[in-house]
């Protein structure tokens, strides 16, 4: 079983451990980016007897771009592929 913990600092109001083994590691990075957990303290993993701190592993994994599938032009990078492997051919 794998699950993770997350433990959410609400200062004067004290702390709330975040534990739902149905949540994903996805899921998790998701809550994140939104804005639905903040004031992180932090994140472990816990998977069969051992426990693991990933807190800075995630917040970077949320931090960064989520780019749609949608948006990313695979005939573009097909084509400009092969203009460049054309242009090199010829020197």
């Amino acid at each position: 079983m794998q699950y993770f913990v997350v433990m959410i600092d609400y200062g004067r109001r004290g702390r709330e451990a975040v534990v739902d083994p149905e949540v994903t590691r996805r899921e998790v990075v998701s809550r994140i980016a939104s804005g639905e957990y903040q004031n992180i303290s932090f994140i472990h993993e816990i998977a069969e007897n051992s426990v693991e701190d990933v807190t800075e592993a995630i917040l970077t994994e949320a931090a960064l771009p989520q780019i749609p599938p949608e948006d990313v032009d695979l005939q573009a990078i097909r084509l400009d592929h092969a203009r460049d492997v054309r242009k090199h051919e010829k020197a």
